[in-house]
């Protein structure tokens, strides 16, 4: 629905007909770590976070808004340790 407090006439997923559903009432504008992220929408002179209501709660732990766009993430591949007694019985067992 359209937002009618902060963000007066943007989409807003919070708002519900009996108004603002995010618990303080109206969303709050972003952090220093957020500059650069695409989700972000300026409002008068202010910007806010399309995502979020309170983009500040997202970095509190440091790095840790899982919606930034901006922010590139060492995703590492988990190598499984393979048992070789498992893995030739599971290929004898596709041969029959």
């Amino acid at each position: 629905m359209i937002c009618q407090t902060v963000r007066k006439g943007q989409e807003c997923f919070l708002w519900k007909p009996s108004g603002c559903s995010y618990k303080d009432g109206e969303c709050h504008p972003t952090v220093e770590q957020c500059e650069g992220c695409a989700r972000m929408v300026t409002v008068g002179d202010i910007p806010y976070c399309t995502t979020y209501p309170n983009p500040a709660s997202r970095w509190i732990a440091g790095n840790t808004c899982v919606m930034a766009t901006h922010v590139k993430r060492n995703i590492e591949e988990i190598k499984q340790k393979i048992n070789p007694l498992k893995a030739s019985k599971r290929a004898a067992a596709k041969r029959r």
